[in-house]
């Protein structure tokens, strides 16, 4: 009986032995992994060194429990780390701060009670805790937020949810009718599952909207975006020709380090991305890029040295030399926590996600303004918008405060998910369009806009010509239209008190300078250089386009078909030509500003790319002479020809008049 009491002791002991040898094995290998960041797998393993470890080893189970819930805490996992941090509290592992963790955990499970006592519990002991006192009040604040609700709806969006995460939605398109968003559905690129989440790498997707609104099965993104590694979280340039997005390599001896990168936008597709040094810093994480509403600076988040802890905001200006240096974004912003996924909306306010300001639970959404003396001001954008869980990375539809958001709300596993939201609000703003006269969309456009309340604002166009700015009520807009080659153009606008959200729509033709600009609807009496009444509208608004460029001198030419004799159209095309000098003289333009040329039929019309395309018989580029005309098979196209030739029109001659 003794012998047989000593002999299961000892196999006892040895199976304990073994127990703890294998144990340590487990801790060493998730050692590895959570200090090259793979926090999935470091969890993995700390698991089983926790249940491998003796019972009675309780300083060891506790320190375990305690790395686990660290691991399952930074993936997102909150119901795991919830149990990992409460086996630590009962092992007395990780100090108070098992204490505050497993009150984090708790708040972003909606346990807000349980929460508010565990910070309650750990404030006795470290009493100016900012992490804390910020986790209580919000905790407090939670059931008032949600009780009070706010205008935002949400809804989901079935079609682009997977069985993965899928999160950090940008809008593109001159119709924002293209959605881009960061995904790890088992579509992604390779076989490789991530260290981090245990999933595949995220890629980056996006989607297309049908004629009749509805979005389509999310495919790959176009181009050389997406690789083996991770990406995600884009943004664009404001004239969508570039976008920036966060790229996250992976190597199995170093530690992982987000970068961003930027890619150009080329035949319907993205290049090959490239690298943004933000700076010198090899050793800090650049993520979550946004570029500011006027294009000159690009907002990021980043835990290089200098910041207030965690991740912060920062920015850095955008110019023509290149990138210049970064700009934290100050104490109003950031805190002791996570402040990240910044993005803009076009009238200039800053949303952007953090778990340092009372909120929720996890991340929560807030708009930022900035006054002219820098000072910023935040708001929470309460419920719906903000949950228990991780709410961030929004993007919206234009100027209206509506579009896409991602949250892992009721996800204990943390996968991210997609939903709409809008919020209801009287916006006015104004859309143009600025193309050349007779002609085509000017891409490369400027708009400058200023009102009478201090707003000096430049415009870039879209590749359609378009731009779109919101504006205020009880305010006098001037907008100039510029482009290099062409004459500016003006529009003013007062813009009233609306109960309604409304668009204000203009036009903004220029004018070639270096080619003939037709001069529509003129009009004269039957032969005769006599202008009639229905002509005045179109001088009028050329009298006007030259009061607006004082410094031009013009040839004003009128032309005749090939009907009837040259010596007589020539006579006729001059009078009527120095019909509308005089007319424009009327209207108090110098004369010496103003050349008439009467040419008849000697210059006959040279059809335009946009002519042809309204003239499907004809071919840009063809001369309307008489032999061309009179060859057409058709009587109706000979008169649309002759039609062409009749024309009054004028050539820019010089941009300097009354300089010395």
């Amino acid at each position: 009986m003794r012998r047989n009491i000593i002999l299961i002791a000892g196999i006892t002991a040895l199976l304990l032995m073994l127990a703890s040898c294998g144990a340590d094995n487990y801790a060493k290998k998730a050692e590895k992994f959570y200090a090259i960041g793979e926090y999935f797998d470091a969890a993995e393993e700390y698991k089983k060194a926790y249940s491998h470890t003796p019972v009675k080893e309780k300083a060891k189970r506790g320190e375990r429990a305690f790395m686990m819930a660290e691991c399952y805490r930074k993936i997102g996992y909150s119901a795991k780390a919830a149990g990992g941090y409460q086996n630590a509290v009962r092992y007395k592992a990780g100090g108070m701060e098992s204490v505050l963790r497993l009150a984090q955990m708790q708040h972003w499970m909606g346990k807000y009670s349980d929460a508010a006592k565990n910070y309650n519990l750990f404030l006795d002991s470290v009493p100016e805790s900012l992490e804390a006192l910020n986790g209580l009040k919000g905790c407090q604040q939670a059931p008032v937020l949600k009780k009070r609700g706010s205008l935002y709806t949400i809804k989901k969006q079935p079609i682009l949810t997977s069985r993965r995460a899928d999160y950090s939605p940008a809008l593109y398109g001159e119709d924002w009718d293209q959605i881009y968003f960061t995904t790890t559905r088992q579509q992604a690129t390779g076989n490789e599952l991530s260290g981090i989440t245990g999933v595949k790498m995220a890629d980056i997707f996006f989607s297309k909207k049908d004629d009749k609104g509805k979005w389509s099965k999310p495919e790959m993104a176009e181009g050389e975006l997406n690789t083996e590694y991770e990406e995600g979280a884009c943004c664009f340039t404001p004239d969508g020709k570039t976008m920036y997005f966060t790229r996250c390599t992976h190597d199995p001896n170093y530690p992982r380090y987000a970068t961003i990168m930027s890619s150009s936008r080329s035949d319907a597709s993205w290049s090959k991305a490239q690298e943004i040094e933000l700076s010198n810093d090899t050793l800090s994480s650049f993520a979550y890029p946004a570029v500011s509403p006027d294009g000159k600076w690009l907002y990021f988040s980043s835990d290089m040295p200098g910041g207030a802890g965690g991740m912060d905001l920062w920015k850095i200006s955008i110019g023509d030399n290149g990138l210049g240096t970064p700009e934290n974004l100050g104490p109003q912003i950031n805190t002791y926590g996570d402040e990240v996924f910044p993005t803009f909306r076009p009238n200039g306010e800053l949303y952007f996600s953090s778990d340092g300001h009372p909120g929720m639970g996890g991340l929560d959404l807030f708009m930022a303004k900035q006054d002219s003396a820098g000072h910023w001001t935040l708001k929470n954008l309460g419920y719906p918008m903000n949950s228990a869980g991780d709410d961030f990375g929004m993007t919206f539809e234009g100027l209206h405060n509506r579009g896409f958001f991602s949250t892992n709300r009721g996800n204990g596993r943390g996968w991210d998910q997609i939903m709409s939201f809008v919020c209801p609000e009287v916006v006015q703003s104004i859309k143009g369009w600025v193309y050349e006269k007779d002609g085509y969309e000017l891409p490369d456009a400027l708009v400058y806009l200023i009102g009478n309340d201090g707003t000096n604002l430049r415009l870039s166009v879209k590749s359609d010509g378009s731009f779109e700015q919101e504006v205020k009520p009880n305010v006098d807009y001037v907008l100039l239209g510029t482009c290099k080659g062409y004459l500016n153009h003006k529009q003013e606008i007062s813009i009233d008190t609306s109960s309604i959200s409304r668009e204000h729509v203009l036009q903004f033709p220029l004018a070639s300078m270096t080619e003939p600009v037709v001069i529509r609807n003129v009009f004269y009496e039957f032969d005769s250089a006599r202008l009639t009444d229905g002509s005045t509208v179109a001088l009028d608004s050329l009298a006007t386009l030259l009061t607006e460029n004082p410094g031009v001198t013009i040839e004003l030419s009128s032309h005749c078909d090939y009907r009837g004799r040259d010596e007589y159209n020539l006579r006729l095309s001059q009078r009527r030509a120095e019909s509308v000098v005089n007319y424009l003289i009327s209207k108090g333009l110098q004369a010496d500003r103003l050349t008439p040329v009467g040419y008849g039929e000697s210059r006959p019309k040279i059809v335009t790319r946009r002519q042809a395309e309204q003239n499907p018989f004809l071919q840009a580029g063809d001369t309307l002479t008489e032999s061309y005309i009179l060859s057409l098979p058709d009587e109706a196209q000979q008169e649309i020809c002759n039609a062409l030739n009749r024309r009054t029109e004028f050539r820019v001659m010089r941009t300097t008049f009354g300089l010395q």
